[in-house]
């Protein structure tokens, strides 16, 4: 019987191949490892759904607010809120949770790579991520502020019908109600203030309980001719789709490095056609985003820079670079030379 030295070339590797039985067991471990490990995630996010929720709420009350209108969502159906808090709840586990899901699927397909294309994924997923990262972070603090803030001013810039005026009858008193900027400390059944700064009328009443004082609100806003109260789903889902959006933008870079690394383009001569990158940049803009010129050309100008950022790169991180090791001595024995 022939040592594994004297084997054919050919018999050894198919000893070095795995069989397709294994590879769906393999695939099948790795999926139910991936499912155990975000179903922790998948938990705590739903314990803390409503912190969730009123994170991602909390900029339409704030633009609201500097608008000087009430700064109250709504709801049209008795589970509007619970279904929404629940999917945000699945969507911040996927996106915690993928790290771990792609480290999953990294321990699977890793064994039928060299050590030389393992540094190409080495440096696309962590740049992936932070990229991803990034682009919610921009989404959060700087372009939803802007977004919101124009629509808003849009809407209350719509008048409404003409207020007519006449002579008040004589005799006539008007009530007097104060205007607080915050709730007084104590509270009295039958008091009645305006709080200025939720925008509401407020009225102390006997609460349920012996001793105890409930307030009841009402919101007040702006005479225009448009109600400006959103729906908490929909809002949700407009942040979501952007989230999305931006995300998927945001890994131009990551395309950029990856199309010239397997030599589909030269990024260094698109630099000859920025003009038409930048026009892709807007329709891609265009596509990804609701349909409203701010979103669009606010998503566009990012893509196109991140481009720009894509090629500077693939100038600094070359393929043979990478391949190589950056720089290190390769010895020609072996399918992973120059890896170690």
């Amino acid at each position: 019987m022939p040592t594994p030295e004297q084997k054919p070339p050919a018999e050894m590797l198919m000893d070095a191949v795995m069989p397709f039985g294994d590879h769906l067991e393999e695939l099948r471990k790795r999926m139910i490892f991936s499912i155990l490990g975000v179903l922790p995630i998948l938990i705590i996010a739903v314990s803390f759904s409503r912190v969730l929720l009123g994170f991602v709420i909390d900029p339409v009350e704030q633009a609201l607010r500097n608008a000087d209108l009430n700064a109250q969502l709504i709801q049209t159906s008795p589970i509007e809120t619970f279904m929404t808090a629940l999917k945000l709840a699945v969507v911040v586990t996927i996106l915690v949770g993928s790290p771990w899901i792609l480290f999953q699927g990294w321990l699977f397909v890793a064994p039928g790579l060299h050590k030389n294309e393992r540094r190409f994924v080495y440096i696309l997923l962590p740049l992936s991520a932070i990229l991803t990262t990034t682009a919610i972070v921009f989404l959060y603090k700087l372009l939803l502020p802007i977004v919101l803030a124009f629509f808003i001013a849009f809407g209350t810039s719509v008048s409404g019908p003409e207020i007519i005026t006449a002579p008040v009858p004589e005799g006539t008193v008007f009530p007097s109600v104060p205007s607080l900027t915050a709730d007084p400390e104590t509270i009295i059944p039958g008091q009645i203030w305006y709080n200025a700064d939720r925008k509401e009328w407020r009225l102390a009443t006997i609460g349920a309980e012996e001793g105890s004082v409930d307030v009841l609100s009402a919101p007040m806003t702006k005479s225009t001719g448009i109600l400006q109260q959103y729906r908490v789903a929909e809002y949700t889902k407009m942040f979501l789709s952007l989230a999305l959006a931006f995300s998927l933008g945001f890994q131009t870079p990551v395309v950029v490095l990856l199309l010239g690394w397997v030599g589909l383009i030269e990024p260094t001569n698109l630099l000859k056609y920025r003009k038409q990158v930048a026009m892709g940049s807007v329709v891609a803009g265009a596509i990804l985003t609701p349909a409203d010129p701010l979103s669009m050309l606010l998503l566009a100008g990012p893509l196109y820079i991140l481009f720009e950022f894509g090629v500077l790169l693939h100038r600094v991180l070359p393929a043979e670079r990478v391949s190589k090791g950056f720089g290190r001595t390769q010895s020609k024995e072996g399918p992973d030379a120059g890896d170690e």
